[in-house]
């Protein structure tokens, strides 16, 4: 009855709600009539299986009957030719002997059951049906979820008292607590520029033009984002609170250029427009070359291209929004708000601060000198920096996603490949109950068997907020870990669920290793063998596999010249096979809302073991025949599955890293772990899923910084109309990419993709230095006829 609530009532609600795009059902099975057959009665009275499944197949019906009319009148046929309920089989009769009916109690035990007995699931060690909801492609998971809990207390109410509704994992909790986060720190993003804006102006007026600027382009992305259907996410948001930085930039520059006219005595009105006009073309530059940073983010291709387009886009809307307000507005609003500097009146605070402004700039000058003043060595250091740069980005570790807690644990079960159901089902329920003692552990929900493989089954477990476990999920996994492979015949793998799964390759641990060949023998050999060696790699943890050929088969070889003299076909001993041994489903039954089985099979002790098989009878048209007559049987191994990839048989391998290991490093192991193997040359082993990912990620990391670099390199080249000045600008970027690299390996941190997007962002960031300096310095060469050594070292100390 819950499995039927949960099927269909519940199911179809579900489904009605807005943005639910499909849901799953885990644990247990269907009503069903089951009809367990007496082997040894049924063969006292001359029958056999087949009897009793043409009885009652032939029990139900569905067809239309017509109607009854006259001239005002009109029926509607309808009949009991359905049979819904146990009870209603029990008298129906299977056959005749000696004048007597012989009915459907006299051989078989009829009751109301499930289709599949061989199918369970629980939740917290209580046996449990698992809806697992997914939203429809493009819904605003928030919103759906949201939907959801609101639909929760009528699809209670619909259903009986007796079942009891859980939410045991949500997967928004941890959405809505980082976007949360992300707003928070957007906030703080910003009021920590003003501040470090009024600490160096030391104007409340002047300050006060940057904090309109940044609020204003951030609601103009909005807008551009509205249009562009994107929406409020991690990535938006991470682009958002990264921008507060950028779009203050070009706002300072304009208001410290026109703030510098306004002390060389000029009026607000002329310093503005003069200031203005002066860095209009230095800040479009900053602002041109640090969008076509993000070009290779645009034409990155795969997953990965498409989780961070929309970071790249809505970066690149505010910077080009803050390039129009700051050369619009920001003039504006200073000729307006700013004072001459006749009129200013400075305080202590300010005079104060003033000298250890000076301090500082007399230290830069008298360290630009010194360096102007040796260039060969300067140069020298230069190109020491860059070659350190390249080491440092080959010798750092390589990681994929940073790992994340969402308060989640996912895995499967694995039982020895000839475990009964029986046997796995007592597992589960023992491993549900050892995980459930953890502290740190919410829920737990389990399910195995349901039609497939029965040595296997699956769990999802929902820890506590972190503020009352104190620890990771990667801390709760290494915790339980041990307790996981106590119990002999099956132990669980877990990992810790992510919300960005890339690679799209289901398994009990996260990354996967896939060996290929066309021989399937080959495979049987071999698969053991790099499971084997993987174990022994010391930066794996939880490896496994999804190699099952070890199960037992009972094969039955019957003889075919005395089954033809019988008049037994394969299709009958096929057919009185299954009808006793695999829950046959001979008849269905329709109601308003679904649609039940009858079984069929016989008493557990006749399918508890391959002895069963002797106690067969193959019913002819005249005989009982035992099975045993004409044939025997034979215990072997045989493939519970053969996987493929590509089309080709397949042996996967999973695994989880053990901590501190990076992932780059972990293949490394593999490759090396092939290589001495010594695979033939039949076997093709590959990274899968995830893995795979990562290495298509890593072979392309190199071009898309190279690209990065290009792409700066031909838009500051055409603004600036040379081949020289972009190379000039570019060389700040060794001693960035030495520091960046540097932080990465101080704090332990892997090289993925996030940090890519780091260095790339770094590269926008450290060149808007050098065109400061750089435009300055041209245009004081060009106007004031300075030489190349004096224009940049005045550019210095303004910009400074």
């Amino acid at each position: 009855a819950l499995y039927d609530a949960a099927s269909t009532v519940i199911q179809q609600r579900i489904l009605q709600i807005a943005g639910v795009g499909q849901v799953n059902i885990g644990g247990s099975s269907l009503p069903a009539v089951r009809v367990t057959v007496h082997p040894t009665q049924l063969n006292s009275f001359g029958l056999g299986l087949p009897d009793v499944a043409k009885v009652l197949s032939a029990q139900n019906a569905n067809l239309p009957k017509g109607q009854l009319s006259n001239k005002n009148t009109i029926y509607d046929i309808l009949a009991n030719d359905q049979l819904l309920k146990a009870n209603l089989y029990k008298p129906l009769i299977v056959g005749y002997r000696n004048g007597a009916a012989i009915r459907m109690s006299d051989v078989a035990t009829v009751e109301d059951s499930v289709q599949d007995i061989r199918s369970a699931g629980y939740m917290d060690g209580h046996p449990a049906v698992s809806l697992i909801i997914f939203r429809s492609p493009g819904a605003n998971i928030i919103d759906t979820v949201d939907r959801i809990r609101e639909a929760l207390p009528s699809l209670e109410a619909s259903v009986s008292k007796s079942i009891k509704f859980t939410v045991v994992l949500d997967r928004t909790v941890t959405i809505r607590a980082s976007v949360k986060d992300v707003e928070f720190t957007l906030v703080i993003s910003i009021l920590l520029v003003i501040l470090v804006v009024f600490a160096f102006l030391r104007d409340a007026r002047a300050t006060f033009i940057p904090s309109i600027v940044v609020p204003t382009s951030l609601i103009g992305t909005f807008g551009v984002m509205y249009l562009l259907g994107y929406s409020l996410n991690n990535l938006t948001l991470m682009a958002l609170t990264i921008s507060t930085g950028f779009v203050v930039d070009d706002a300072i520059v304009v208001i410290e250029n026109i703030s510098r006219y306004l002390e060389k005595g000029l009026s607000p009105w002329d310093a503005a427009m003069k200031g203005a006009q002066e860095i209009g073309f230095t800040v479009l530059s900053m602002s041109i070359s640090l969008i076509s940073v993000f070009i290779p983010i645009l034409l990155m291709g795969g997953i990965v291209g498409r989780l961070f387009r929309e970071f790249a886009v809505t970066l690149s809307v505010a910077i080009a929004v803050s390039l129009i307000i700051s050369l619009t507005a920001t003039p504006m609003m200073c000729a307006k708000l700013l004072k001459p500097k006749s009129e200013e009146k400075r305080g202590r605070l300010y005079q104060a601060s003033e000298k250890f402004f000076v301090g500082m700039l007399n230290f830069y000058e008298r360290t630009l000198k010194i360096v102007l003043q040796h260039e060969r060595l300067t140069l020298a250091v230069l190109f020491v920096t860059m070659i350190a740069t390249g080491y440092l980005l080959y010798t750092v570790p390589k990681g994929f996603f940073p790992q994340q807690d969402n308060g989640t644990l996912t895995g499967g079960i694995q039982g020895s490949q000839d475990i009964s159901f029986q046997s796995m089902n007592k597992l589960t329920l023992e491993f549900v109950n050892i995980i459930k003692k953890d502290p740190a552990i919410d829920h737990v929900i389990a399910f195995t068997g349901g039609g497939g493989a029965t040595n296997g089954g699956f769990i999802y477990i929902s820890l506590k907020s972190l503020a009352e476990r104190k620890i990771s999920s990667s801390a709760v996994l290494n915790r339980l870990r041990p307790h996981l492979t106590s119990l002999p015949g099956a132990s669980v793998f877990l990992q810790a669920g992510q919300d960005v799964r890339i690679g799209g390759r289901a398994s009990s641990a996260q990354f996967q290793y896939t060996i290929q060949s066309e021989n399937v023998q080959d495979l049987t050999t071999w698969g053991p063998i790099v499971l084997a060696e993987m174990k022994k790699l010391p930066g794996l943890s939880d490896v496994n596999t999804d190699q099952q050929n070890n199960g037992l088969k009972a094969f039955v070889e019957f003889d075919r010249p005395t089954a033809a003299r019988l008049g037994i076909t394969p299709q009958l001993i096929d057919t009185t096979l299954y009808n006793s041994f695999g829950q046959a489903q001979v008849s269905r039954m329709f109601t308003s809302l679904n649609q039940y089985a009858v079984v069929l099979n016989v008493t557990p002790e006749y399918w508890q073991s391959p002895d069963g098989l002797n106690s067969t009878y193959v019913r002819t048209a005249n005989s009982m025949v035992p099975l045993q007559t004409l044939g025997k049987y034979k215990i072997q191994t045989a493939p519970l599955t053969v996987n493929h990839q590509g089309q080709f048989p397949s042996v996967t391998t999973s695994f989880n890293l053990a901590p501190g290991v990076a992932l780059g490093d972990a293949s490394k192991m593999i490759e090396q772990m092939g290589l001495k193997l010594g695979l033939p040359p039949t076997i093709h082993g590959q990274f899968a899923g995830t893995l795979q990912a990562f290495k298509d990620s890593l072979s392309s990391e190199p071009i898309l910084i190279l690209t990065a670099i290009l792409a700066v390199y031909i838009v500051l080249g055409i603004l600036y109309e040379s081949f020289v000045h972009p190379i000039t600008i570019l060389s700040t970027l060794p001693s960035a990419g030495v520091g960046g690299v540097l932080i990465l390996m101080l704090f332990k941190l892997d090289l993925s993709v996030v940090a890519l997007i780091g260095m790339l962002l770094l590269i926008g960031i450290v060149k808007k230095n050098a065109i400061l300096m750089i435009d300055f310095a041209l245009s004081a060469e060009r106007e004031d006829g300075k030489t190349p050594r004096e224009a940049i070292y005045q550019a210095c100390l303004l910009r400074f």
